[in-house]
């Protein structure tokens, strides 16, 4: 045996003589039962918390303060009657039009709201609040990371709506990795049944709570994703949680004829609430983004995919062997932010090309990125100075395809030009509007008396109402107004 043989010996001992030295067992407080941990509380809290600033800064608030302390004070009671109360909850309603809710480390919570302007009654948002609660109590994250750094592999995706949302790369990192950690059928479970009991603990109709798996189900296939068979998702089918959930409050021997709902009221709240894509932060007609805020648009090529982000617009090619992507830089002048871009290590630059485009200060450099394994990148980055910003359009290919992608990145960095459009520059978000009605209504009929800015497929998910279906009387029906069509 060599010495080296014998030291990573050595070293392996030590690293299971530690590993086992942990006290690495503890009492879940939601079940009762032993569970892995090598985590302590004190960390779990410092996870959440770092992550929390990202999260808010990744996703964005929504600009209520009435709504955020809204949505604080209802988390805020269902945790004080959780098993751990005395974490620092935070419950934060995030500026994001997707269907989701997620839960870190520690006791942060967070809705979005696309998922509060499609629920119907604050008993389905304690539903959820309570859902996302149960992975906190029960220590979930910490679970599933105790298992992984033991295992030495990194985190996987997971969220109470989308359990495949991206591709993250190596995450065996705390921060905003852990929002992508993947949790198991049972852990999903196990939150059903928490939120059950929180709901039942605070006074809530848990009735009302099957609503929010059928809700679910009809925004997984409205958005084109079919119903997956329950024992192929990480989640487990929306459907299956609903009969499941169904059937638990059927069982349970609990009056609910004074329990709380608050339909009304709850609907009330969402009346005005920004609904879909904000076009304030950028939108898209066909291939030309537009931003109102900073008055510029730029074209990218036709046929590529792209997306409006909160830190850059991307757009990839139909190969997915090309990009383009448009940040802001810290720099003042274009030519300094392109002699900063080729200084950073791993970037060889060519020669800077400075001069003007559609009227603003601009500079150009074509760019190599050597690799040691795998092929070589390239591309051209061009910096544009508009108003008060330097903007970097950056398109990037392998090296061997640059020459076939090089007009398509030229076109899209030229295409950057200033908005002086009054439509433009003043286009505002589409809003849910509340209808009370008098009388009951088929959804064409609603639509026809109460036209919205969405399509009919549209009000029907919001309002949970199939085809032939009516709309109650003497209740509020959700429509949808404004927006870059409107």
């Amino acid at each position: 045996m060599s010495l080296m043989t014998r030291k990573k010996l050595r070293d392996g001992l030590v690293a299971v003589v530690l590993i086992l030295a942990v006290p690495a067992c503890s009492v879940n407080p939601a079940t009762g039962k032993r569970q892995l941990n090598l985590i302590g509380e004190e960390e779990e809290i410092a996870m959440g918390r770092e992550a929390d600033g990202q999260i808010a800064q990744q996703f964005g608030l929504y600009p209520s303060e009435e709504l955020q302390t809204y949505v604080q004070g209802l988390g805020s009671e269902l945790a004080a009657r959780s098993e751990r109360p005395h974490l620092p909850w935070t419950f934060r309603v995030l500026d994001d039009p997707l269907v989701n809710a997620f839960a870190l480390p520690g006791g942060f919570v967070y809705v979005t709201r696309g998922i509060m302007a499609h629920l119907d009654s604050e008993a389905e948002l304690v539903g959820v609040l309570g859902h996302e609660i149960g992975h906190v109590t029960a220590r979930h994250s910490v679970n599933r990371l105790s298992k992984q750094q033991l295992a030495g592999i990194g985190l996987g995706v997971g969220m109470i709506v989308s359990p495949e949302l991206r591709s993250v790369g190596d995450l065996a990192q705390t921060g905003i990795g852990l929002l992508f950690l993947k949790y198991s059928r049972d852990d999903e479970r196990q939150s059903d049944d928490l939120g059950l009991r929180y709901a039942l603990r605070t006074g809530y109709d848990p009735q009302e709570i099957p609503g929010v798996f059928d809700l679910l189900d009809r925004v997984s296939q409205a958005s084109g994703g079919g119903r997956a068979p329950g024992w192929l998702t990480t989640h487990p089918d929306p459907g299956q949680r609903r009969e499941t959930m169904l059937s638990q409050v059927a069982n349970l021997d609990v009056d609910l004829s004074n329990a709380k709902v608050e339909r009304r009221s709850y609907q009330r709240r969402l009346d005005g609430m920004i609904f879909g894509a904000n076009p304030r932060e950028g939108y898209f007609e066909e291939d030309r983004f537009f931003h109102p805020d900073f008055a510029f648009s730029v074209d990218f090529p036709s046929g590529w995919q792209h997306e409006n982000q909160k830190q850059a617009v991307v757009a990839v090619s139909g190969e997915k062997d090309a990009l383009i992507r448009m940040t802001l830089t810290e720099e003042t002048d274009p030519s300094a932010a392109a002699r900063k871009f080729v200084s950073e290590e791993g970037v060889n630059g060519g020669r800077i090309e400075t001069g003007r485009v559609n009227g603003l200060s601009a500079a150009s450099v074509l760019f190599e990125v050597p690799r040691e394994e795998g092929a070589d990148l390239g591309g051209r980055a061009t910096f544009i100075r508009h108003r008060d910003n330097t903007y970097e359009i950056l398109g990037l290919t392998l090296s061997d395809k640059y020459s076939g992608y090089r007009a398509a990145f030229e076109a899209s960095q030229s295409s950057f030009r200033n908005v002086t459009d009054r439509k433009v520059l003043n286009v505002q978000p589409a809003r849910l509007s509340m209808v009370d009605l008098e009388r009951g209504l088929t959804l064409q009929e609603f639509e026809s008396r109460y036209p919205s800015t969405v399509p009919l497929e549209t009000l029907s998910l919001l309002n949970r109402v199939g085809a032939g279906g009516q709309l109650p009387t003497n209740s509020f029906a959700k429509r949808v107004v404004g927006g870059p069509g409107g």
